[in-house]
């Protein structure tokens, strides 16, 4: 009889798998909890250590660690001399492996885990059977994708296993058990002040794109195990996705991550905004992104960080966009939208703050950092003018200043009550940012009077400050630190305008 051996954490459709193999004439070898569940479930079981003759040990560290095992896996069976040792040593041949690992990643994401919670969840069997096989694919069938199951069985009821279905359920197994070493080496090397020296990426690909930024660049889709990213995005209706669409769509979910606690809408061009708002629901949100700038907002990602309801959609309806994302979509909102065939509907979670790093490519490599994440924290604010703000102008000022870091540098956004009324972004000067955020009000209907501006870095000059005056602004929040910042202060104090330096920067390159 041929033999399959399973041990695994994730055990979706394990059961259901086990039982295909033993109606095609399979003995099962399994270990631990996988082998509890495959019994409760009724299937036969062969226990490891009556495999080995060895009994588990050292609370379940050395099970699998044993030449039967990886005798029975590695041997060739198209080489007599290791076919006659085989039986000599009387190992018996295991013809396919179904194994995945310890769930380190998610053990090192929980709050406050313990260091050793964390390195008792490094598989160290379960990566060595897998190699084991993978290397001896030619003759041994390795799966460790869950997903898998359903094919594998279905090619072994039709005897169909050629050499490159297996080789490619082996380069599976090699760049999972590399993402699930890079894992551990993150996790264990570097320190709190400073970045690990060699980063491991593991990433699975979930879609092919039809070309990249333009026609003729090949695409796909990678992810990581990262929660709460792209991994978990779902789409509900639509056109596939492109590109330039899912770059929009991860630019519109930070966007709103900023107001956890009220509705927040954002509209995306070319991964900045050109509309954005908060409100007391999400139509309400909507309604005063658009209104930010509604000329630009058509054919973009409007994202919400909230739940689209009926009334969004309606409301939704007389703009021509790209996506809608949201955390999630209810079934009165898609009835809606499904009047619109072609309209990219996608739910995503909320963007929090993960942690971890985030890296942006060069030729040949990629430059690393610290995930970015706004800091609502105004403890370190300093007003450095002689007029204090008032409390809308503070409210204004905070709401700015949350909205600016998701503009692409250098970025001026005004805003009053909520809501953007022009943003200037990209421009190779700040003070051509500061025109540009006031032409864009302006050409919006937008009164800026009074109105609040923030600018992502500091102003090098007083002419950023000498613009916005200009137009009325009243209150101004940047994050100071420039050599000239006494002039600024001073331009400021000219013109009754109250100025906050946050001391923080919230560059976008």
């Amino acid at each position: 009889m041929p033999r399959a051996l399973i041990s695994v954490s994730d055990k979706r459709g394990v059961v259901a798998f086990a039982q295909g193999l033993v109606r095609l004439g399979y003995e099962i070898i399994s270990t631990g909890g996988t082998s509890a569940a495959l019994k409760g479930a009724g299937v036969p079981v062969i226990p490891i250590d009556q495999v080995t003759g060895f009994p588990e040990i050292l609370d379940g560290r050395v099970k699998t660690l044993h030449p039967k095992v990886h005798g029975g896996l590695l041997f060739r069976r198209d080489l007599p001399t290791q076919v006659e040792e085989a039986k000599k040593h009387d190992i018996v041949p295991i013809d396919l492996v179904a194994v995945n690992l310890y769930p380190f990643r998610a053990t090192i994401t929980r709050p406050n885990v313990s260091f050793e919670d964390a390195v008792e969840n490094i598989d160290i069997g379960g990566p060595s059977m897998l190699r084991s096989a993978a290397k001896n694919h030619e003759h041994v069938v390795v799966i460790v994708d869950p997903q898998d199951y359903t094919p594998v069985l279905e090619r072994l009821e039709r005897d169909d296993l050629p050499h490159g279905f297996r080789k490619e359920l082996a380069a599976k197994v090699f760049a999972h058990t590399s993402d699930y070493d890079a894992a551990i080496a993150g996790y264990l090397s570097g320190g709190a002040n400073e970045l690990p020296p060699i980063i491991g990426m593991g990433l699975r690909r979930v879609q092919s794109l039809r070309y990249g930024e333009n026609p003729g660049q090949r695409a796909a889709l990678y992810v990581s195990e990262e929660p709460r990213g792209m991994t978990d995005l779902s789409q509900r209706q639509g056109k596939e996705l492109s590109f330039n669409n899912l770059l929009d769509i991860d630019a519109a979910t930070m966007a709103t991550a900023a107001w956890p606690t009220m509705p927040a809408c954002v509209i995306i061009k070319h991964t900045t905004p050109c509309g954005l708002a908060v409100g007391s629901s999400a139509v309400d949100a909507y309604k005063k992104a658009l209104a930010t700038d509604p000329k630009s907002a058509f054919g973009g990602v409007v994202g919400f960080n909230t739940v689209v309801d009926a009334a969004t959609a309606e409301a939704l309806a007389g703009l021509f966009v790209e996506v809608v994302v949201a955390p999630s979509v209810q079934k009165e909102a898609l009835t809606v939208f499904a009047a619109k065939k072609n309209l990219r509907v996608v739910e995503l979670p909320a963007a929090r703050d993960p942690g971890g790093l985030d890296f942006k490519t060069v030729r040949g490599g990629f430059l690393v950092q610290d995930r970015f994440h706004f800091d609502p924290d105004e403890s370190a604010w300093k007003v450095v003018t002689r007029r204090q703000p008032t409390d809308q102008e503070r409210f204004d000022l905070a709401f700015a200043w949350a909205a600016v870091a998701t503009v692409k540098s250098n970025a001026i956004l005004i805003a009053r009550d909520g809501q953007a009324l022009g943003i200037g972004a990209g421009q190779m000067s700040r003070v051509d940012s500061s025109f540009l955020a006031v032409h864009k009000a302006k050409q919006a209907g937008h009164d800026v009077q009074g109105a609040a501006l923030a600018s992502d870095a500091f102003f090098p000059f007083p002419d950023g400050v000498e613009e916005a005056a200009a137009a009325g602004i009243r209150a101004i929040i940047q994050p100071g630190g420039s050599v000239n910042d006494a002039k600024v202060i001073e331009a400021a104090d000219a013109h009754g305008i109250t100025m906050i330096f946050t001391g923080k920067r919230q560059f976008r390159h």
